[in-house]
């Protein structure tokens, strides 16, 4: 069987079907196999340019375990006491910490002791949903709403009617605190799964227990456990092809027979797991045979793209930990350029992830740093391409805002490569550089979403594209799904 893509999901489809004796080859058309798991060089240092967050260690866990392997075998975790530092350019600097004692005590000094009492309860709320929804929905082949109520009973639905029926996220936050520094910092959560918080549900405040449950940095980079990955999948006998193109996939008598590769190469295959966007297949680019495979996601539909900078940089005047968020005031002015007019930012919010650090405000020896550096965009790369001055312009907002907040990042030709939507959608095609498949946007997106079963016999489907949803170990549940759905369409024979 062929696995297309070899990101965290292709990945862990492979090592669930190979260690179970199945013959599995991968196509990866990158030089090395990590999908959105990428490195970006500047000045000779490797940055991990795609996911910087290591979070819901028990998935790794238990496809390792799986695997016979230790995770802490395999990969070097170490785990962040201080969730990320937030600042904003007009209102101070706030530590959400891992501990939540420790974040109500930061908040109190922040905002108030009102607002840390708010925090907590926001805290146990957050944990009340996560554990309605881990087993229902996220651990779920596919969940639909008549079978999500049905599993969730009376407590359960409780729980999320207590959240307000068909409250946004954004709404919901409101509630919760007064300080609206509040509301954009955990209101970044659905940015998360590629939303808007004035239009994601508000069972998205989830996200809050899955840090609280556990951030990491992982000692290499994020590439590391790509590497980790793809050297389990080969211990178990998975073949995996770097700079293999494939073309189309073959569909003959109504189901999958192989794949052609774009030198004309030919692998026959009963089944196929196509690890890469749905929109890739509706709109043809895998074959016009494997276009009903899936519905197109509208381009309305389509979650954020970005505009990154991966930089090898000096840096001075603000105490940079691994992650770090930067906030403007007008937030929602963000979301409507993005969303509503298609245009890069006005007033962004910027992420940047310091990777040579942990929690500690020491910075590095070195004269540079590696740093991502991440603004929110509209996945039109498709469509336009921004042009030089405007990506500029941009940028000359989002290092603007780094400066009110006290950070001095030396930023040049030399040391910084852009990465733009267009960049995204070459990389990711069919996706308009939309890197979280749908948007998150009203409270029946999680159902809109595909499962693991196309619409052709022996075709599967994982990533960020499908449920559970998108994110490093979302994706990598949804390769375990498809791999359990292949075996059992196989009579679990394997």
């Amino acid at each position: 069987m062929v696995v297309i893509g070899a990101g965290a999901a292709g990945l862990s489809a492979a090592i669930d079907l190979a260690r179970r004796g199945l013959s599995v080859t991968v196509l990866e058309r990158a030089a090395e196999p990590g999908g959105k798991l990428r490195q970006v060089h500047a000045l000779g240092a490797g940055i991990d340019s795609g996911p910087t967050v290591f979070t819901m260690r028990w998935v790794f866990e238990s496809l390792f375990a799986d695997a016979g392997v230790r995770l802490d075998e395999a990969l070097a975790l170490t785990p962040l006491s201080v969730l990320a530092r937030h600042a904003w350019g007009e209102g101070g600097r706030l530590d959400l910490f891992a501990d939540r004692e420790r974040s109500a005590q930061a908040i109190g000094e922040f905002s108030g002791p009102q607002e840390a009492r708010r925090f907590l309860a926001f805290c146990e709320q957050a944990a009340a949903v996560y554990r309605t929804l881990e087993g229902p929905y996220i651990r779920s082949a596919r969940p639909t709403l008549t079978g999500l109520t049905r599993a969730l009973g009376p407590a359960g639905l409780a729980t999320l009617w207590r959240l307000g029926p068909l409250q946004t996220l954004w709404r919901s936050l409101a509630r919760h605190f007064h300080d609206p520094r509040l509301q954009q910092l955990f209101g970044r959560y659905a940015t998360y799964c590629g939303g808007s918080p004035m239009r994601a549900p508000a069972t998205l405040m989830l996200v809050a227990q899955v840090e609280m449950d556990g951030v990491w940095a992982v000692r290499g980079g994020m590439i590391a456990l790509a590497r980790a990955l793809a050297g389990l999948a080969q211990r178990h006998g998975a073949q995996i092809r770097c700079q293999a193109h494939c073309e189309r996939i073959l569909v003959e008598g109504g189901r999958v027979r192989g794949v052609l590769l774009a030198d004309g190469e030919r692998l026959a295959a009963d089944s196929v797991v196509f690890n890469g966007d749905v929109g890739a297949l509706a709109s043809g680019l895998l074959g016009e045979a494997a276009r009903p495979a899936a519905r197109p996601v509208p381009a309305g539909a389509r979650s954020l793209s970005a505009l990154t900078w991966s930089m090898n940089a000096p840096t001075e005047g603000f105490p940079l930990l691994h992650h770090n968020v930067f906030f403007d005031q007008d937030y929602a002015s963000e979301f409507s350029d993005v969303f509503g007019r298609g245009q890069l930012p006005r007033r962004p919010t910027v992420y940047l992830c310091a990777q040579d650090r942990l929690d500690h405000d020491a910075a590095p020896a070195a004269a540079g740093e590696r740093l991502l550096c991440l603004v929110n965009a509209p996945p039109v790369g498709d469509r336009r391409a921004f042009e030089p001055p405007e990506i500029e312009a941009c940028a000359e907002r989002a290092f603007g805002l780094l400066a009110r907040c006290g950070l001095q990042v030396t930023r040049n030709a030399a040391n910084a490569v852009v990465t733009t939507p267009a960049d995204f959608e070459r990389l990711f095609p069919a996706t308009g550089g939309a890197l979280y498949g749908r948007a998150s946007h009203g409270w029946m997106t999680p159902f809109a979403r595909p499962g693991s079963a196309s619409r052709i016999p022996g075709l599967w489907l994982a990533g960020g594209s499908v449920h559970p949803g998108p994110g490093v170990p979302m994706a990598t549940l949804s390769g375990r799904l498809a791999a359990q759905a292949l075996i059992a369409g196989l009579g679990g024979s394997a």
